[in-house]
């Protein structure tokens, strides 16, 4: 005897044509959904708590980490300020050379200025008795890594450091953050500012320019991957780790 055969009808190919495309969606939705709370995570429980142990510090000693007790000049890494001569009385501090940066171990990935040789971020907080954010453990507590868009790891590294009158990414005592993936630094300005802006406010990128009023965007994006210099191909590989920017949170002190 013969079976009968048929095969799919066209209404049953769009219905789970519809499925396919209602999963996909919810994967892909979930996927931003996730990334957005690990950005909610990284400013809660790391960035935010760096800027409390850095007011800690403030006021268990009265300045800044790395200033001096006997001469404080109220900037990050004070002591070793050579200023080229100029007076914090009456002097002009623009176009000063500003002293090194204080990180944990080196400096982080692409910043434009070096840190403070043997100097340790770590020690002089844990003298201060200031608790330190979790980071990626003991020793590390400077650091958090997180996946990018790609998939792949980045690290973010916290470091301190003074501004002179007419930096571009703004004046004064700063927390420099490097590893940040462009649509990281866009959601973290939004959070702590208001806005994704990269040239004005308390958070903004390295060496970008105030836009006088005018938005501008951070530089690069995640369709940018990391070379082997640190800087981009612009390739879009979506096997590649993402391109990273450095970015600088103004201390209220």
């Amino acid at each position: 005897s013969r079976r009968a055969q048929s095969g799919f009808t066209l209404l049953e190919m769009a219905l789970v044509l519809v499925v396919i495309g209602v999963i996909l969606g919810s994967v892909m939705i979930g996927r931003d959904v996730q990334r957005n709370a690990e950005y909610n995570r990284i400013r809660q429980t790391f960035v935010n708590q760096w800027a409390v142990a850095y007011n800690t510090y403030w006021q268990r000693y009265g300045g800044p980490v790395g200033d001096s007790r006997v001469q404080p000049r109220l900037m990050v890494n004070g002591e070793n300020f050579a200023g080229n001569g100029t007076s914090l009385s009456g002097g002009n501090m623009a176009g000063v050379t500003p002293p090194p940066a204080i990180c944990e171990g080196n400096a982080g990935p692409n910043m434009a200025r070096s840190m403070q040789g043997g100097a340790s971020l770590r020690q002089m907080m844990l003298r201060a008795g200031v608790e330190l954010p979790q980071g990626r453990g003991v020793g590390r507590e400077d650091r958090y890594a997180y996946l990018d868009t790609n998939g792949n790891p980045q690290e973010i590294q916290v470091c301190f450091q003074w501004n002179p009158p007419g930096t571009r990414s703004g004046t004064g005592n700063v927390m420099v953050l490097s590893g940040l993936t462009p649509d990281l630094a866009r959601a973290l300005a939004n959070a702590i500012k208001g806005n994704a802006d990269a040239s004005s406010g308390s958070f903004r990128q390295e060496g970008v320019a105030s836009g006088a009023n005018t938005f501008i965007d951070w530089v690069g994006d995640n369709t940018r991957n990391i070379g082997a210099n640190g800087g981009s191909d612009g390739g879009g590989d979506r096997e590649l780790q993402v391109a990273t920017v450095v970015a600088h949170f103004k201390m209220n002190q």
